[in-house]
C-alpha cells in the first residue's frame, strides 16, 4: 500500500475523495422529505432504523452528541409522532427508544428521493464513469464502516 499521505498522486486522490464525499454528503442532506426534521433528527432516525431500538444515552454515542442534547431530540421526535419510548426491559430507570410506523415511512420516502436524486446526477456521466463509479461503491461501503 503506497503512502498516501506523503505521495504526491495518492495524497491528491485522498484530498479529492474526501472533499467529493464532504460535498455529496451535504447535498444528499438537503434532499430530505420533511423539512420540518433537522438533519441531526433525520440521522437519529436513520440509526434507529439500524439498529432498532436504543436508549438515550445509546444514541448519543452513536451519534456523537451529549446526552442532553440527544434528550432533547427524542423528546422533539416523539412530539413529533416519529419515535415511541417504552420501558427498558433490564433497567427500570432507562427509556428504550424506537421508530414509529411513521418515521419508517418518512424514511423510505427518504431514501427513495435521495436515491432517485443521486441516479439524477449519475446520467451525467458516460458509461465508463459509471462503470468505474459502480466498482468503486462497495470499497466506498467499506470505507465508510471501518
Amino acid at each position: 500500500m503506497p503512502d498516501l499521505i506523503h505521495d504526491g498522486d495518492s495524497a491528491a486522490a485522498v484530498s479529492s475523495l474526501r472533499s467529493a464525499v464532504m460535498l455529496l454528503g451535504r447535498r444528499l442532506k438537503h434532499q430530505r422529505v420533511d423539512e420540518s426534521l433537522s438533519p441531526t433528527e433525520m440521522s437519529v432516525l436513520a440509526t434507529l432504523a439500524r439498529c432498532g431500538s436504543a436508549t438515550p444515552g445509546e444514541l448519543a454515542r452513536k451519534e456523537h452528541v451529549q446526552p442532553p442534547s440527544m434528550t432533547r431530540i427524542v423528546a422533539l421526535l416523539e412530539a413529533k409522532g416519529l419515535v415511541r419510548l417504552e420501558p427498558h426491559p433490564d433497567d427500570r430507570r432507562q427509556k428504550m427508544v424506537s421508530q414509529t410506523e411513521q418515521a419508517e415511512a418518512m424514511l423510505a420516502e427518504s431514501r427513495t428521493k435521495r436515491n432517485a436524486w443521486l441516479a439524477h446526477l449519475a446520467e451525467g456521466l458516460d458509461e465508463d464513469e459509471w462503470e468505474t463509479l459502480r466498482a468503486a461503491a462497495p470499497v466506498l461501503e467499506k470505507l465508510a464502516h471501518l
